[in-house]
């Protein structure tokens, strides 16, 4: 075998690994697969002896992520309201093994949305030390910072997340009642049975896309997601089905093939605390 393709098949043998450290940076698998595929062409283009593969290619990975994030920020100025996540999409039943493996480890959507708060470099060092236990010395070297400064960058990002982290949400059985309860009523155009499904201080988001109709991006409370969802979603309610985002429960509206909106939702004390719904083609069509 040439070292060309020892190189390759390491390389590849690491790709799940990796596409997860770049998802939880990121957010987005699109993104994630790019940072992946630059990762690979530095390695190419490597001349160097690489003692720890994986170790050298987790620090590459996050200096492009790095890179990706500090652009994310500089265009958000231009961005459309209501950003979310790209959501991992998998059957109910948990089928899909490549998808769940990318989510384990406490990387939901819900985690996802709060770490939109952070500071590039602050995600960076949270994700690569409390997800992935990289040290703060290694850490320093994608960041750009000193040992010291990385584990402060860590600890900030790490008080923000727990500080915004959902409630302690509900057994997956718990989570697909509650969903299907909410589903009953938005089909029946029942306003009580919303009421009595949605918790008193819900939060609800909306990620349209650049191009999308416009919805109100942010919406809080029950009568208020409430009206809104009889507005807008009962028609659209019949459509649904159940599904995994990101782990746990959620539907997709249409055809999962080509779908209208990925919903996810929080579960929480019988009540559902969080609902996110992406209706960005781009981010619907790739995983739904």
């Amino acid at each position: 075998m040439s070292d060309r393709a020892v190189v390759t098949e390491a390389f590849e043998e690491s790709r799940p690994y990796l596409r997860g450290v770049a998802y939880r940076m990121l957010g987005s698998m699109t993104d994630a697969d790019d940072a992946l595929q630059e990762t690979w062409l530095r390695l190419d283009r490597s001349g160097d002896d690489i003692d720890d593969l994986r170790s050298w290619l987790t620090t590459v990975v996050g200096r492009i992520c790095l890179d990706m994030l500090r652009r994310r920020k500089v265009r958000e100025h231009e961005s459309y309201d209501g950003w979310l996540p790209e959501p991992i999409v998998s059957d109910a039943e948990g089928s899909d093994p490549e998808g769940l493996a990318v989510v384990a480890d406490s990387v939901g959507m819900a985690l996802l949305v709060v770490m939109e708060q952070l500071s590039p470099a602050e995600r960076v060092a949270f994700v690569l030390h409390d997800v992935f236990a990289m040290p703060f010395d290694e850490i320093g070297e994608v960041v750009g910072r000193s040992e010291g400064a990385s584990r402060q960058l860590a600890s900030r990002a790490r008080r923000r997340v727990h500080g915004a982290t959902a409630p302690e949400e509900a057994d997956p059985r718990e989570q697909r009642r509650v969903v299907d309860a909410f589903l009953a009523a938005s089909r029946a155009g029942d306003l009580g049975m919303l009421l009595e499904v949605l918790g008193p201080d819900v939060v609800f988001r909306a990620d349209m896309g650049p191009a999308g109709p416009e919805a109100p991006a942010l919406l809080t409370g029950a009568r208020a997601v409430a009206e809104q969802v009889l507005t807008s979603g009962t028609p659209l309610a019949g459509l649904a089905q159940p599904v995994l985002v990101n782990g746990t429960a959620g539907v997709v509206v249409g055809d999962r093939e080509h779908p209208i909106a990925v919903v996810h939702f929080v579960v929480s004390a019988g009540h559902i605390v969080e609902i996110d719904l992406i209706a960005d083609p781009a981010k619907t069509s790739r995983r739904a």
